[in-house]
């Protein structure tokens, strides 16, 4: 059977709609939920969470209101301790679960930290989902709501982790085969994360600054940022090329098959990995 799901009616919060998709995402797609204070069906439940007065556990309780629990999780971080600790969760997805999204959901419900007002989050979507209840009834359809958008969060954070960790073999082994070359571009097969595994390796000082990998239908180079999460690039395309296309930017590069570059010179985009070569070697970005 579906594991029965209990939380407190009325208004939502984060981190009882985030408690309930972390189950959802990793102990049990199919979990039910009801909405109540009723201590005989919270007693019925297999799971309780943020309500109820108790944390144990053994027992799946999961609310931190009572004076006798003095740690600084919300029914968020108790689910997501209880999952890592029982293998649901892996450690590496529990530490980036708690880095991107619970811990702030934790602090936020516990007081310990405010929103910033006028910055989206997941604490002020929710609340934001909440606001939309036109009668007490009503809270109970917008909390299945709101657990679908922070299900759906979850589960781009746990795919992107796997994608990552997918690349980093791919990244790495092209690191090292394009500064074996002397080469300035990173070469991949497919459009992999690559981000992250190629600043975790250092990419800062690599001598690498562009990377190729296939599109959809084409062929992009990007410039490497310095660092990651910068805007910067560590070299930009020429400012020759700067916001032109096709006819346009096959006059300035004088390779066939040269489709795009943006303004600000960071993407190009061409037909094919021949004609993404040919206009980095045209002029001098393809070696070091």
């Amino acid at each position: 059977m579906p594991l029965r799901v209990a939380t407190h009616d009325g208004s939502f919060h984060a981190d009882d709609v985030a408690a309930y998709a972390l189950v959802r995402a990793f102990a049990d797609a199919d979990a039910t939920v009801v909405r109540t204070r009723d201590a005989a069906r919270l007693d019925e439940a297999d799971l309780v969470i943020d309500v109820g007065g108790v944390f144990d556990e053994a027992r799946l309780r999961f609310d931190h209101h009572q004076k006798s629990y003095s740690g600084d999780r919300s029914s968020a971080g108790m689910v997501l301790d209880w999952l890592e600790r029982t293998g649901r969760v892996r450690p590496v997805l529990a530490t980036r679960l708690r880095e991107t999204v619970v811990d702030y959901v934790d602090a936020v419900d516990t007081g310990r930290s405010k929103p910033t007002y006028g910055t989206p989050c997941l604490t002020s979507i929710v609340g934001m989902i909440g606001e939309q209840a036109t009668t007490f009834a009503s809270f109970d359809a917008l909390y299945v709501r709101a657990s679908d958008v922070v299900l759906d969060v979850v589960r781009g954070i746990a795919a992107g982790l796997v994608k990552e960790e997918a690349a980093e073999a791919i990244v790495w082994a092209a690191m090292d085969e394009a500064a074996a070359s002397g080469r300035n571009v990173l070469l991949l097969d497919d459009h992999a994360s690559w981000k992250k595994p190629y600043f975790a390796r250092d990419g800062a000082a690599h001598p690498t600054e562009f990377v190729i990998f296939p599109g959809e239908r084409d062929v992009r180079v990007v410039a490497i940022p310095p660092e990651l999460g910068s805007f910067g690039q560590k070299r930009s395309f020429p400012e020759s090329w700067a916001g032109l296309e096709n006819e346009a930017l096959v006059a300035v590069t004088g390779i066939a098959g040269s489709r795009f570059c943006h303004k600000n010179r960071f993407i190009a985009v061409f037909e094919t990995q021949e004609a993404a070569e040919a206009a980095l070697r045209s002029v001098s970005l393809w070696s070091r």
